[in-house]
């Protein structure tokens, strides 16, 4: 049985839309995902974090309209919708680049050099933080706290891999293997007496590999530079 349509906003209140309703649709394997959903909670609002993360593999970002979408297939308000997908910053409500690099700039990845990290992605990109390059690629972000602190600095690529250890040549690498369709790699971070001692210690469907090591020292503890 199909999903109901959204219901229409109040008259002279609905946003400009990126969606139109002929792309406002689930597809077969789809519905049955977000039937799955359901059937994992007591009550179909349960699912709405499922639900909202898939519309945003679908449609890349969560306007209004997506939301609603997802509020009329968990027959739930909107605004309980609305209210899940606003509190979490992993949720886009805006739309953004191909790859959104979410750099940490929290007290430990600032000490480390975190604001360094971000300044030169900044430049190398041609954007400040929030922004978007022109192509439509990358989008750049400063962020709080990853839960990474040992590998600081580091970043996130896409709420995906986390990329640790960064310097200037390892953003280098970073931007030219995502220019070039290639995903970063999901890196397994080992103590050194793990290594050592241990063999690793690491995931077995780790794709690279890298160790905690003396902590850098940044060279700015401030806001972002203008370029």
């Amino acid at each position: 049985m199909p999903y109901p349509s959204p219901p229409p906003y109040p008259p002279g209140e609905a946003p400009a839309r990126a969606f139109d309703d002929a792309e406002l649709v689930w597809t077969d394997d789809e519905r049955r995902r977000i039937d799955a959903f359901r059937e994992e909670y007591a009550t179909a609002d349960g699912a709405v974090m499922k639900a909202l993360w898939l519309a945003q593999e679908k449609f890349g970002w969560l306007a209004p309209e997506v939301m609603r979408l997802v509020a009329a297939s968990l027959d739930m308000p909107y605004s309980k919708v609305y209210g899940v997908a606003t509190f979490y910053t992993q949720y886009f409500k805006e739309k953004k680049g191909t790859h959104v690099l979410d750099v940490c700039t929290c007290f430990s990845c600032q000490v480390c050099g975190g604001y360094d990290i971000l300044n030169y992605l900044e430049a190398q990109l041609g954007i400040r933080a929030g922004e978007t390059t022109a192509d439509g690629l990358f989008t750049l972000q400063a962020v709080e706290c990853l839960g990474a602190c040992g590998s600081a600095p580091m970043l996130q690529v896409s709420n995906s891999q986390y990329v640790h250890n960064l310097t200037p040549a390892r953003c280098d690498g970073l931007l030219a293997g995502l220019r070039a369709g290639a995903a970063a790699p999901f890196e397994s971070v080992t103590l050194p007496q793990d290594e050592a001692d241990l063999g690793g210690n690491r995931r077995s469907d780790a794709e690279a590999v890298t160790a905690y090591g003396p902590a850098p020292v940044a060279q700015s503890l401030g806001e972002p530079t203008a370029h």
